[in-house]
């Protein structure tokens, strides 16, 4: 049976839908509200542009409509245009149709390999996108206007599957226009050749809302033709944050003598808070948006402070603690542009909001947990230092024994773990809040904190 693209994606949606299966794997925080939208679109036959600041999953989410396509589908063998057999386009595959008939050779071609993409550049030329007459082939002697001198461009090329164009607006305004019969009429025109090749295709584009850096836009009557237009955005509850963390960033270490570092959970929380708070801060440029690649860079920076000091010091396993937050502010001052006003104070502001997502976490997390006796221990035997060079046992050393430290960890999650890694992550947010919460003093000097100074 021959379906066109948007029938198979049309027919296969609605088949998830009904088994309530997951119709879009590893997008996150769009259920309610995105998701829906792309439903819509896809059910309506529609075109799609998806809108929205860096780092919000457009690419991401565009590359998962693949996977509502047949698993696998017949193509013409040697098609440069994926013809399907019962259903051919080009002159070439017209002509082998009627001399082979039902003997026409097929062969199957896997949805993955159905899907183009071209992420717009401003020296993208019609050639690439659409095609051009092709040097080599008239000079095996056939003549200019022969249907088969053209080389197909990209869109021609992903014939019967999903075409994306990343950062729509960058494409050159002329280089737009030649979209505009792909989009309407279903077809394309290479030059002067009287070519009409139908397509069947969906075409799907990302783009900037607002286009803060000046590049370009996308031409009114091609924004007409896309029949859907969909916004992302970042996600809007800090559990998705955290589930975004933990599905992208890169914990587990292939090959590592010491094995997967351990990143405790309310560092993760407190990396998302980071962000969120980053996000909303009046000092940040609002047009720029700041990515999801940010908390998830910033999880695997303090992934890797705590693999570091295991290394240098000999520890058997790396476990990820409160000092290893300090690695991401010049970690990720690059993802993230400021007001001009801010200018030079770039790294106070991050490292402020740092310590409010560390306040924010030790409330959510040890809110009315009894920490008196770990109070006691300072007022009584004096301050501690601590740092990125300091091991788990040394740390749990100087500090002691700890009344309430066991309630601590069960708050925390980590109870009847027998880690000293865990223990001692444990309690430097138990210090580092009580140091927010102005109950504990501290100092901090160069690769060292000291607690109770």
């Amino acid at each position: 049976m021959h379906r066109s693209v948007k029938a198979e994606l049309r027919g296969n949606l609605l088949a998830r839908l009904a088994a309530g299966t997951d119709r879009f794997p590893g997008i996150l925080g769009f259920d309610e509200t995105v998701l829906p939208q792309v439903e819509r679109a896809l059910l309506a036959g529609h075109d799609v542009v998806f809108l929205g600041e860096r780092g919000q999953g457009k690419t991401r989410l565009i590359r998962t409509i693949v996977g509502l396509l047949d698993e696998w589908t017949p193509v013409v063998t040697g098609c440069e245009i994926n013809d399907h057999p019962y259903a051919p386009g080009c002159a070439a595959c017209k002509v082998k149709l009627a001399r082979h008939g039902e003997e026409l050779p097929v062969h199957w071609k896997h949805r993955d390999d159905r899907f183009g993409e071209k992420l717009a550049t401003p020296d993208t030329s019609v050639g690439d996108l659409i095609g051009d007459v092709d040097p080599v082939k008239v000079a095996e002697g056939r003549t200019l206007g022969d249907p088969e001198t053209v080389h197909y461009g990209l869109v021609p090329r992903t014939n019967r599957g999903v075409f994306s164009i990343n950062e729509l607006p960058d494409l050159a305004e002329r280089i737009q226009v030649a979209l505009l019969n792909v989009l309407e009429e279903r077809d394309i025109q290479v030059r002067g050749y009287l070519l009409r090749l139908p397509l069947d295709i969906l075409l799907v584009a990302s783009a900037n809302p607002e286009d803060y850096t000046n590049r370009g836009r996308i031409i009114t009557p091609l924004k007409d033709r896309f029949g859907a237009e969909v916004r992302t955005h970042y996600p809007l509850r800090l559990e998705d944050e955290l589930r975004l963390i933990r599905q992208e960033a890169v914990l587990t270490w292939t090959g590592s003598p010491l094995g997967n570092p351990a990143v405790p959970d309310h560092l993760l929380e407190v990396v998302a808070r980071f962000t969120r708070l980053v996000r909303e801060a009046p000092q940040v440029d609002p047009r720029s948006g700041v990515s999801a690649r940010l908390s998830i860079a910033a999880a695997e920076t303090v992934a890797s402070s705590a693999v570091r000091r295991a290394a240098l010091l000999g520890e058997e396993s790396a476990t990820a603690r409160v000092v290893d937050l300090g690695a991401i502010v010049p970690a990720v001052r690059g993802k993230i542009e400021f007001d001009q006003l801010e200018e030079g104070r770039e790294e106070d502001v991050l490292t402020h909001l740092l310590r409010r997502a560390v306040a924010e976490t030790f409330r959510a997390r040890l809110a009315g947990t009894d920490l008196s006796g770990l109070q006691r221990r300072f007022d009584q035997e004096g301050p501690v230092e601590t740092g990125d060079l300091v091991s788990a046992a040394e740390l749990l050393r100087r500090v002691g024994p700890v009344p309430g430290l066991g309630a601590v960890l069960t708050k925390l999650g980590v109870d009847g773990v027998e880690s000293p890694g865990q223990a001692a992550a444990a309690l430097e947010l138990a210090m580092e809040g009580l140091h927010l919460n102005r109950r504990l003093a501290k100092e901090e000097l160069p690769g060292r904190t000291v607690y109770g100074s």
